[in-house]
């Protein structure tokens, strides 16, 4: 079995090193902060992180890329913000052929950038692949069962990706779809977020089954204008990952949707918080991604007024139940 590198130490990267670790596989996890190292290699638990969840003895903690980068697999778990940074550290590290995984969510905002292209232009000769899908780190870390999607251009990567992954209680499902599964995974947290304004504001599960619905159909129109496949959507990065972060307390994007549907500032629930919300930072990079590729995305248009513009939740709901009413799906002319 190949050993496995993580290289970052937020819940998602300890659950992941986790399943590894327990999986049988060699595995280590890196982080930059010495107490979590500390944590991790003493008393088997990231209490900074990913407190009360006894991890695997044989679980290695490190802060030396150097050791990290000798793994035969590397899965990149940093905030997707840091991705071209801790990838750009990584390079003269690895090895062309040494596949390298990102498993962050988001679009760098800076750029405009899928993380997939950030890192075939920082390693343009590495097999990249994305792993994304439904998972709760705190689930994941316990052992309880999921399935996730492993996105490569090559099928035969894709494989051998999942070969050296897949343990009994994770699922990996493979597609060579690598920008629909990318722009599932990150699109999802903009759309868990209005879901959550609506359970904040008290506005019913009908109205939050409507938002659901209609984001999955905003998703996919960037995604097939950007070359993608609608299919893909229907899987574990798309519809899998909608329904997990739309509907539960547990998803940070949701969360902090319904503590601003409730009345909270932005600023007040981002600075209680020790972790990223992916979603705030991709609302402003998808709506530059749909402008430049002419693509109406009016759920993210009204999350990114009301997180970047100042604009009050009751006048963004206004103006979205005040849209023209649509066709749900293409009408085809009769011929007469």
């Amino acid at each position: 079995m190949p050993s496995i590198g993580v290289i970052g130490a937020g819940a998602w990267g300890t659950a992941l090193a986790q399943v590894f670790a327990k999986g049988g596989r060699k595995t280590t996890i890196w982080a930059r902060e010495e107490e979590v190292v500390q944590s991790i290699n003493t008393v088997h638990e990231n209490a900074t992180y990913l407190p009360g969840v006894p991890l695997n003895e044989n679980l290695k903690a490190t802060n030396s890329l150097e050791d990290i980068a000798s793994n035969d697999i590397l899965l990149i778990v940093t905030p997707a913000q840091y991705m071209r940074t801790i990838l750009t550290e990584l390079k003269p590290l690895i090895t062309a052929d040494k596949p390298v995984i990102l498993c962050s969510k988001g679009i760098e905002l800076e750029s405009g950038l899928l993380l997939s292209h950030v890192a075939e232009e920082i390693l343009p000769k590495t097999p990249i692949a994305v792993l994304t899908g439904p998972t709760f780190a705190s689930e994941v870390a316990r052992g309880l069962p999921c399935a996730v999607t492993v996105a490569a251009k090559s099928k035969k990567i894709g494989q051998e990706i999942r070969e050296a992954l897949g343990v009994k209680g994770f699922r990996p499902y493979i597609t060579t779809d690598i920008i629909g599964a990318q722009l599932g995974g990150a699109i999802k947290n903009v759309i868990a977020i209005a879901s959550g304004i609506i359970t904040g504001k008290g506005l019913g599960e009908s109205a939050r089954a409507a938002l659901v619905t209609r984001g999955v159909a905003e998703i996919a129109r960037l995604a097939v204008a950007m070359g993608a496949n609608k299919e893909t959507l229907l899987g574990m990065c798309g519809i899998g990952d909608l329904m997990l972060t739309c509907s539960s307390m547990q998803s940070r994007n949701f969360s902090l949707g319904v503590a601003l549907g409730e009345g909270k500032t932005l600023e007040d629930i981002l600075a209680s918080r020790n972790s990223v919300t992916e979603g705030v930072h991709t609302t402003q990079a998808t709506l530059a991604l749909a402008k430049r590729n002419a693509v109406d995305m009016p759920i993210t248009e009204a999350i990114h007024t009301v997180l970047s513009e100042g604009v009050p939740i009751e006048v963004a709901i206004e103006d979205m139940l005040n849209r023209p009413f649509k066709y749900e799906m293409a009408v085809k002319k009769s011929g007469h």
